[in-house]
């Protein structure tokens, strides 16, 4: 639930978070929407996650305000990961920061990052091959391109959230789903993403599978991550 925010005098604008309260911006206006709580517990990725959003938020706060408002000019031109895509609606230098956190934790390079300006992802375009089955992991292969006349190709890798199930099956609430790295940078194609224990997850082993996936680019020299692109098809098990 989201209330709209109306500036005043003495505030203007608001950004980020405090407590369970989000400033959201969307077509122009500032919405305050509160944090839903829940009795679940969280699984052990979404509890790392967690950990690693606080640290993040902890390494904002000992940021001084000149390098805060830094990152919040360099946040301006950066089109949010969330609809609508048109240029409406923009995030805070902090959303930002914690963006380039997450993003040097995933690369297993966890460090407070700079604040450099927001570079524009290369266009890329992904298709899933085949899946070879590995004792209890699943080794996913899928070809990408758009990243082939880069000079630094090196810099980028692929992240994923997957789902495996059944051939003409979508994506599915109810089912898990397992966020990947790639083995490797995309300069090594095709790209290979190890799932561990995947008959645990979705069940026995199949001669094919459908495969849905979101993945994004991570950019290793600054952190930042590209919009999300959305991966379906059936690849035969080997």
């Amino acid at each position: 639930m989201a209330t709209e925010f109306k500036p005043s005098v003495l505030v203007s604008d608001v950004f980020g978070s405090a407590g369970d309260v989000t400033a959201v911006h969307r077509d122009g206006k500032t919405y305050l929407r509160k944090r839903r709580s829940g009795t679940m517990e969280m699984t052990p990725s979404q509890a790392a996650h967690a950990q690693v959003h606080s640290r993040a938020l902890a390494a904002w706060r000992t940021q001084p305000q000149s390098v805060q408002e830094l990152w919040h000019k360099l946040a301006r031109d950066v089109e949010p990961h969330r609809p609508p895509f048109d240029h409406t609606s923009w995030i805070s230098g902090q959303n930002l920061f914690v963006s380039a956190y997450h993003g040097f934790y995933t690369l297993g390079k966890e460090h407070v990052p700079e604040p450099v300006p927001f570079e524009l992802f290369p266009p890329f375009a992904l298709k899933a091959v085949e899946a070879i089955a590995q004792g209890e992991g699943l080794v996913l292969r899928l070809s990408l391109s758009g990243l082939e006349r880069l000079r630094n190709p090196e810099r980028y890798w692929l992240y994923g959230q997957f789902q495996i199930g059944t051939p003409g099956k979508g994506m599915s609430s109810r089912l898990p789903r397992q966020s990947v790295l790639a083995s490797a940078p995309c300069s090594l194609m095709p790209a290979e993403f190890v799932v561990d224990n995947y008959v645990t997850s979705w069940g026995p082993a199949l001669p094919a599978y459908q495969v849905n996936a979101n993945l994004i680019l991570l950019d290793e020299v600054t952190g930042y991550r590209s919009q999300k692109h959305s991966v379906s098809g059936v690849v035969k098990l080997f």
